[in-house]
């Protein structure tokens, strides 16, 4: 599979959880405003983007090659305390977590995320941050995808 269609398993496997706006790339904007925009449904903020951060390629076997992709996948959420919305957030991560442990081939776009030593989504940070000019939850999570080519 190509690289597009690893990207776009990835984003629409995302897509179907219903937790914002799903970017297949980090998004900018010389505004605050318009970068709130992009991560924002109603004005309220609450988006992702998905961004391949390292490919690296073996031959174990003789006329086999291994393709190993490292994918960041970055989440964000206005933080209202009062809300709780932590725990919002949470089971935010959790449900990502969740649907890409269901479909290990993301629809047959790779042979796997499950590798050596990871299987799934790992969760790298989660903690507030300022982003877009606003007090918010983000996290960082990782996917490594394996195809044959």
């Amino acid at each position: 599979m190509s690289l597009d269609a690893v990207r776009a398993a990835i984003v629409a496997t995302l897509e179907g959880l219903n937790i914002g706006p799903v970017h297949g790339w980090e998004r900018y904007a010389s505004t605050n405003a318009a970068l709130l925009a992009l991560y924002s449904t109603d004005g309220v903020l609450g988006g992702w983007y998905v961004r391949r951060v390292r490919t690296s390629e073996s031959s174990p076997s003789l006329g086999r090659h291994v393709e190993r992709i490292e994918w960041e996948i970055r989440g964000f959420l206005g933080l209202q305390d009062a809300a709780a919305t932590e725990l919002q957030f949470d089971a935010q991560i959790e449900a990502v977590r969740a649907a890409f442990r269901a479909d290990e081939t993301l629809g047959g776009a790779v042979a796997t995320t499950v590798s050596d030593d990871t299987a799934g989504i790992q969760v790298e940070d989660s903690g507030p941050v300022m982003f877009a000019g606003v007090l918010a939850h983000a996290a960082r999570l990782r996917l490594i995808t394996i195809t044959y080519i």
